[in-house]
């Protein structure tokens, strides 16, 4: 048996990395088959030398966010096992603890993987930014923080959210209701995520005012759209012609986030998806840069990566 200590700075560490119920170190014992013990201000870690190693990188990599002010929770600490299996963890001390904006509970948004922190350095540096990857990758929802921030920083004056109004593999038929009845189910994703950052109070208060616009993909035609945070979700359901439509209508001092997942289209059979042919027309553009992500920045529950990676096996095979 071969034995590594790892030596803590301060107790506070200690309590961070165990979590509660010792359910962070449970996790790291029962993927590298270690046994980990605390004595003090150090740690002990006992098993074959390869795991121990391993097991000792996890617990570093761990240690590094939690000196970066973030709360270990089964998700990030999963993300960390499997930066170490991949021998990356080390570039966990390029993500930065920098807080997108605060939610109407007070709670900050930050980007929790590598992937996600990508994503954002990408929308901060373009005017046109393309995110596409599976479902419970943060996609819309860290748009949506930006484009509060950007809001709240006055850099625009209107946040635009649309997206095309297709049903999900199932005809719903006619809706009751007005106009705004009938589009709201389509539009109920990009509501959930502004009344998250701004409150249902303050949403209801800028929509009046005209600062936030929800509106389906249709709405957008013969617009110019100035001084706004423009954002395009579920776009692999748009066709060509409509994704030409919609970033087209950018207008001066507007950036444009389009976000995605290619393996969930439900357009028509024999319809191309807008979404895969513009990553392939504007891939060498200045200015428009296209994020891919992967099951690995999935932060949602934990089986949400196991599907995706099952469905994405099947596909190969």
């Amino acid at each position: 048996m071969f034995e590594q200590t790892i030596s803590f700075d301060r107790m506070e560490q200690a309590v961070s990395l165990f979590g509660s119920f010792d359910e962070n170190i449970k996790l790291i014992e029962n993927q590298y088959a270690v046994d980990i013990l605390n004595r003090g201000t150090e740690l002990k870690v006992t098993g074959e030398p390869e795991q121990v190693s391993c097991a000792v990188r996890a617990i570093n990599g761990l240690l590094t966010l939690i000196n970066k002010g973030e709360a270990l929770t089964e998700q990030n600490v999963r993300y960390v096992l499997s930066l170490v299996q991949e021998g990356s963890e080390d570039r966990l001390a390029a993500m930065t603890a920098d807080c997108i904006c605060i939610t109407s509970r007070g709670k900050p948004v930050k980007p929790k993987t590598l992937g996600q922190k990508n994503y954002i350095e990408a929308i901060k540096n373009n005017t046109i930014v393309f995110g596409v990857g599976p479902a419970g990758t943060g996609k819309t929802y860290l748009a949506v923080a930006m484009a509060v921030n950007s809001f709240r920083a006055k850099e625009v004056n209107r946040i635009i959210l649309t997206r095309p109004a297709v049903e999900a593999g199932e005809k719903l038929g006619f809706l009751p209701g007005d106009l705004q009845s009938k589009v709201d189910p389509y539009l109920r994703p990009l509501y959930d995520a502004l009344f998250d950052m701004l409150g249902a109070e303050n949403y209801n208060r800028y929509q009046e005012r005209g600062n936030i616009e929800v509106a389906p993909l249709a709405y957008m035609r013969g617009r110019t759209l100035d001084d706004s945070f423009i954002i395009l979700d579920e776009a692999q359901n748009t066709t060509p012609e409509q994704m030409k439509m919609f970033l087209t209508r950018l207008g001066f001092n507007s950036k444009i986030v389009v976000t995605g997942d290619i393996t969930q289209i439900d357009l028509p059979d024999g319809k191309r998806s807008g979404l895969v042919d513009v990553i392939k027309i504007l891939k060498n553009v200045d200015d428009i840069k296209t994020v891919f992500f992967n099951e690995k920045d999935v932060v949602r529950h934990r089986l949400v990566q196991d599907i995706i990676k099952a469905y994405e096996k099947a596909s190969r095979k």
